[in-house]
């Protein structure tokens, strides 16, 4: 019997693939089948030198990791020409010609998997019948495309965890499906072509989210849109709520303008603080753009939803770069509105052609160049240049250094209040893409470039310095170097902390002088004129705690 091995190359090591576990777990009873996990990071030769042990190497493929599964196919036949490849997954499943022609693949089997992977283990090498399978016979492509339904019923009281180490789970991203498909039919995702939303048994749901609750820490829901279903989202919901363990942590994709009033009040009533964290696709405020790609949304109706639930749920706002019919301006002004938000993380991706799209058959219609190779990025369109979108690359990297990793949080919200973020970013971007054209840069340099920027441009703005000192001594567990700023004189920072009683013998502190109401700026972004000391109690092991005081020494305590 055929040795055959499923496996994937994940983008990360803390990532887990849910899909070659299902097959593995329908097909495990037919014998010879094993499964086996590698990531995109990993040597060719090393995937290559373990899987040409194997008959057949199925590989499931992504547009993170075809670009090294195909080598890593090549030296698999290299060092064993006997060993059959196939590949599947959704980077393989449409426009597989290019594919299928390599020397290095001989089968490709399109869309969802479970049932012509089923009849390729039965029935290998004798495939010919094998639903949704290309192949090669004589010099011939063959392609066996037949309708096929999987009924997500059949994975009912089945656990595809179950093979898996127990105590490796807790160090993972582990991934669950409710339900396959999505409602929504937006032109740039893979998602549209699959309109009918299926759900899995409700027990098996439960039972397998219990066993991720109790052996993993982060679970994330594959829905395209969790919510979709009112009563289904606050049972799940209070099933997490009933089973969970402290350190759980859930990560739901939802759509925010269709957050049913219960679903609100439900959280607001029970759902304890970071528990969960939503994605929320956005993409864009233009409604042109979206009408243009098939999408509906009320972003006044999404953004007060967020607004509701940010003091609940961690958010993750998603904005795409290069849709039809968005201009520069109009960037522009869906940035600076969602920005507004201030989401702890904001992604801004680029538009992506992704095989089986209807975008990428519309192409030419807008004018688009994008990368012939995975991802498939835009180069340009009819609505963005090539420079602006090189542009918009520097500003979403000093987004990612300054905003989504939190170097500078006050800082930019209070930019956002008085100036144009949009501008201040893209600004910043440039100076730091001049400073440093690689990953190669220091805390320290992420400053020095921050504040170099501000005084060459801002430097009118004493309250902005401030701010600038302030994040950066948030980003410390000892004291930092005073670069940055200037403290206090020595004797008036020692009277203060004498004044308050501190102790000054175990830990360490700085102080800073600023012009404004500290707590009024933190809670409404506002700056209320005020002198306020504030003092940094460094401890060596946790980011500071901060102490407010005015002049007169009357102290309130902030945690930071």
């Amino acid at each position: 019997m055929s040795k055959v091995l499923l496996t994937t190359l994940n983008a990360k090591y803390i990532h887990l693939n849910l899909a070659i576990r299902i097959l593995y777990d329908l097909n495990a009873a037919e014998g010879n089948l094993f499964w086996k996990e590698f990531t995109i990071k990993e040597a060719s030769h090393t995937i290559a030198e373990y899987c040409s042990q194997y008959d057949v190497v199925c590989f499931s493929c992504y547009i993170w990791n075809i670009t090294p599964t195909i080598l890593a196919a090549e030296k698999i036949k290299t060092l064993n020409p006997n060993c059959k490849i196939l590949l599947g997954g959704p980077e393989v499943s449409y426009d597989w010609h290019d594919k299928i022609a390599l020397d290095c693949v001989d089968y490709i089997i399109t869309g969802e998997g479970e049932i012509p992977f089923a009849s390729f283990l039965k029935n290998y090498p004798n495939v010919s019948l094998v639903p949704n399978l290309v192949r090669k016979q004589n010099e011939e492509i063959l392609y066996q495309q037949q309708p096929v339904d999987f009924d997500v019923k059949n994975l009912g009281n089945r656990n595809p965890y179950q093979y898996d180490n127990i105590e490796e789970l807790n160090n993972k991203v582990c991934y669950i499906e409710t339900s396959r498909g999505c409602p929504y039919k937006c032109e740039f995702c893979l998602a549209s072509l699959d309109n009918k939303v299926r759900y899995l048994p409700i027990d098996t749901i439960k039972d397998n989210l219990l066993y991720l609750m109790q052996h993993g820490k982060v679970i994330k829901f594959l829905d395209r849109t969790f919510n979709i279903k009112k009563d289904f989202t606050i049972d799940i919901f209070q099933f997490i709520l009933d089973n969970h363990r402290p350190e759980n942590v859930f990560q739901f994709e939802i759509t925010a303008d269709i957050v049913h009033p219960d679903i609100i009040k439900f959280i607001d009533e029970k759902v304890p603080k970071g528990l969960f964290r939503f994605e929320i696709g956005i993409q864009t405020v233009n409604q042109k753009s979206n009408l243009e790609v098939g999408r509906k949304q009320n972003f006044e109706k999404t953004s007060g939803i967020i607004n509701q639930l940010n003091h609940k749920i961690e958010m993750h706002l998603d904005l795409i770069v290069g849709l039809p019919l968005e201009y520069w301006d109009d960037l522009k002004y869906s940035f600076e509105s969602v920005f507004k938000l201030f989401p702890p993380e904001l992604q801004l991706g680029f538009l992506k052609f992704l095989k089986g799209t209807p975008v990428r058959d519309k192409h030419e219609q807008y004018g688009y160049e994008f990368d012939i190779n995975p991802p498939y990025q835009i180069i340009k369109s009819n609505f963005l240049s090539a420079a602006e979108l090189h542009h918009v690359t520097l500003l979403e990297n000093a987004l990612e250094i300054y905003w989504n990793k939190k170097r500078a949080e006050h800082t930019l919200k209070y930019i956002t209040a008085t100036y144009s973020i949009f501008d201040f970013l893209l600004g910043l971007g440039r100076q730091f893409d001049a400073a440093y054209k690689s990953n190669h840069y220091t805390l320290n340099n992420i400053y020095t470039t921050l504040t170099k920027y501000v005084a060459e441009r801002f430097a009118e703005d004493i309250i902005l310095q401030q701010l600038i000192a302030i994040d950066f001594s948030l980003q410390h567990k000892v004291k930092p170097s005073s670069f940055f700023y200037s403290e206090i004189a020595k004797d008036e920072k020692f009277n203060i902390i004498t004044a308050l009683k501190l102790n000054h013998h175990k830990y360490r502190y700085t102080a800073l002088a600023i012009d404004f109401d500290w707590e009024i700026f933190v809670q409404t972004q506002a700056i209320q004129p005020s002198k306020s000391i504030l003092l940094f109690e460094y401890n060596g092991a946790q980011l500071p705690r901060l102490i407010v005081t005015a002049c007169e020494t009357t102290v309130e305590d902030v945690s930071v």
